[in-house]
């Protein structure tokens, strides 16, 4: 099949075992074609740092608000699709933060919103500095490396509640009721500090996960040209009916499951897989 945008290239690249926990990976995206090119970005519940070079890029949401991205912008947690339009000859390099990382790095949680530059949220300049530097590297994994670097002196130690919660694997037990009886505190105390420092709550996160498992089967079932079998999905996934599973969609990325399905080749994942 022929390609819709041959000129439109993109890769995920993997951080050093030391960064894992702080970011997924970072994800590149370059229009190398004649003509803008409009993509759709799916949400990650992760909040991103996008970095912009050569024309501005422009972000618009499903309430059709629309931002013009100059240099750098921090955006998040991302809970729903949104596009993006890269003019011809302008590339993006996206930061995946993991868990708390931004609250680590910044010292708070960004409230989702229309994005926001992040010399701002330290009240200096060293982000702008920073784009100037980066953007003499000729190759994306030089500008991540050297991003990489730029991060250490900022970082804070992970609080610990956190670090049991990102890391809490039982299905059958509810993490904020687990984790309070674990540490002896309150039940509200931990929904406190999951939304501080990570900037959603348990229950959205269960929620997306559960959509998340969604795409990750039906993108399994094309990649092997497989029919996609909605109501195992439903089952699979723990979805009441396929009124649910709809719902869901609709609620993250604005599409059926079956209109996911058909614009697979304009839909893009800057976070985790």
């Amino acid at each position: 099949m022929q390609e819709l945008h041959p000129d439109y290239h993109q890769l995920k690249i993997p951080v050093p075992k030391e960064f894992e926990s702080i970011f997924t990976y970072f994800y590149y995206a370059e229009n190398s074609s004649l003509v803008p090119v409009t993509k759709i970005m799916l949400p990650s519940y992760q909040t991103i740092m996008l970095f912009c070079f050569g024309e501005n890029a422009f972000m618009t949401t499903q309430e059709k608000n629309t931002v013009e991205v100059n240099q750098c912008i921090v955006l998040g947690p991302v809970r729903q699709t949104f596009d993006y339009t890269l003019p011809a000859g302008t590339s993006i390099l996206v930061a995946n933060f993991k868990d708390d990382a931004f609250y680590r790095f910044f010292g708070k949680a960004l409230a989702a919103g229309n994005g926001t530059h992040p010399n701002e949220l330290l009240h200096n300049n060293c982000f702008t500095e920073l784009w100037h530097q980066i953007s003499v590297f000729p190759s994306p994994e030089e500008k991540t490396d050297h991003i990489l670097e730029f991060c250490k002196p900022y970082l804070q130690n992970q609080d610990e509640t956190i670090h049991l919660l990102s890391h809490f694997e039982n299905p059958a037990l509810n993490p904020i009721k687990a984790i309070a009886k674990q540490t002896n505190q309150s039940e509200r105390t931990i929904q406190l500090k999951h939304k501080t420092k990570l900037g959603y709550s348990s229950k959205e996160l269960n929620r997306y996960n559960r959509f998340l498992k969604a795409i990750a089967i039906i993108e399994k079932e094309l990649a092997h040209q497989k029919k996609i079998e909605w109501f195992n999905i439903i089952d699979e996934c723990g979805y009441y009916d396929q009124s649910q599973l709809i719902h869901d969609f609709k609620h993250f990325i604005n599409l059926s499951p079956s209109q996911y399905v058909k614009f697979q080749d304009d839909i893009c994942r800057s976070g985790s897989a």
